[in-house]
């Protein structure tokens, strides 16, 4: 028998929502056939099989959160004789014995968590399960977040035995330690904040009335992202008209001729090259604070995230480099990754990296918000609908198109002053598609 546990889903990933099984109790699985879907960080990945057997035993349900290294099924191999048992978080299997009759004593087995640092691999060479070596004295393996609530609680982490995957010391194994104050709830999982207010249970009309359902999938991550991201970055928002006449009309000529390519330009691919050249004037916005060691990352690449509006909830595709690519290939991007979102086919590395988010209300018509910053960026660009307005121009009445447009930034990093110099040269750029050319030369 094997039990099949939760493989590592990526780079600092510790969990993942179970969202559908693709098989049963007492079917015949191959190598590397999808066994379930699970969702991390807003993306959904299938789970292969690590070995060729028969399905025994479910040991979750759709809607389970599952750490890395927690048993998803049971698996009866084909060779029952050929493969060991998964090692535990803690854990690591022995070198099978030479002789394929001879049997390993049980303290071979198994190796002191002192001493191991093996990696379990599934037949087909992929990593099944991870071991860590022991940590150092003074230092524990924890997240930012987790270390952070430490300090605030006034909590001595490196005393606390992490109850988490490879003896990771969670938000949870903090609060119950005690402390002197501070937040007492985890943000790794979807709850409220205990702050000392007072949280009266909901009340309301009951019976038939209501209809109540878990918090689930994309809009459980939703809910921790953004919960995440107000918790740690003291968020501020400013707004300013533009003037997008030029633009609405350069967009106008190229149209008929870009579609012909058979992809659709919108604005965005104009905001975003005007985006990148305006955060090179202003490196901070393309930057990022590591919490943990108390620094300022200032990147050198250009990744931008745009919100994608889908029926499962907003998700974050990334457009890789960006400033290498024209306007032509970040609209072909824009329409790929589109698809794949609303398909609910995104990969992990599809929303992974971006140095600034672009959210673009107005497709959908709004004039103004205060969107979220997209944690751990500085900063969240917001575009709005284009309305006609009439102005006075040499004395005479006219019409010019406009945008409102809004920068929201991060203010440990960013002041106000610095983020109203950013709205108005990027307002430069957006206003004078000339000025935009220049800054692609």
């Amino acid at each position: 028998m094997l039990e099949f546990k939760l493989p590592d889903l990526g780079e600092g990933v510790t969990e993942g929502e179970l969202v559908q099984w693709l098989v049963k109790v007492g079917d015949s699985v191959n190598v590397d056939q999808p066994l379930a879907e699970v969702m991390t960080d807003k993306a959904t990945v299938e789970v292969p099989s690590p070995q060729k057997g028969v399905v025994k035993e479910i040991r979750s349900k759709p809607g389970d959160i599952i750490k890395v290294g927690g048993v998803l099924l049971v698996l009866e191999m084909a060779d029952s004789g050929a493969t060991a048992k998964q090692a535990a978080p803690a854990k690591t299997t022995a070198p099978a014995p030479s002789s394929p009759s001879q049997k390993a004593a049980p303290s071979e087995l198994k190796a002191p968590a002192a001493t191991s640092s093996a990696v379990a691999k599934s037949a087909n060479g992929v990593s099944a399960q991870e071991v860590h070596p022991p940590v150092a004295q003074s230092h524990v393996l924890a997240s930012p977040g987790t270390r952070r609530l430490a300090r605030e609680l006034n909590v001595d982490i490196n005393v606390l035995k992490g109850s988490g995957p490879v003896g990771r010391v969670t938000r949870e194994d903090v609060s119950q330690s005690g402390g002197s104050g501070g937040l007492e709830s985890g943000l790794e999982t979807y709850a409220p904040a205990k702050t000392g207010i007072p949280r009266p249970a909901f009340t309301g009309m009951g019976g038939e009335m209501e209809v109540r359902e878990p918090i689930r999938g994309i809009r459980r991550k939703i809910a921790e992202k953004m919960q995440l991201s107000k918790h740690i970055i003291p968020h501020f928002t400013l707004m300013d008209e533009a003037n997008v006449t030029e633009l609405f009309n350069t967009r106008e000529k190229l149209k008929s001729k870009m579609e012909k390519t058979g992809v659709k330009v919108t604005y965005l691919p104009f905001v975003i090259k005007a985006l990148i050249a305006t955060m090179r004037e202003f490196p901070k916005t393309n930057a990022s604070i590591d919490d943990e060691k108390q620094e300022i990352v200032y990147k050198k690449y250009f990744n931008i995230g745009f919100a994608a509006d889908t029926d499962n909830g907003l998700v974050v595709p990334v457009i890789k480099n960006a400033d290498f690519k024209s306007i032509l290939q970040i609209s072909q991007e824009i329409v790929e990754l589109s698809k794949k979102a609303r398909a609910n086919k995104l990969a992990p590395d599809d929303m992974k990296g971006s140095c600034i988010s672009v959210t673009n209300i107005g497709s959908v018509g709004g004039t103004y918000a205060t969107p979220i910053i997209n944690h751990p960026e500085v900063a969240i660009l917001g575009m709005y609908k284009i309305q006609d307005k009439p102005v006075i121009q040499d004395g005479k009445l006219a019409s010019i198109k406009t945008m409102n447009f809004t920068i929201t930034a991060d203010h440990r990093l960013i002041d106000g002053a610095e983020a109203a110099r950013f709205l108005k040269a990027f307002m430069e750029r957006i206003e004078n598609p000339g000025v935009l050319m220049l800054d692609l030369m």
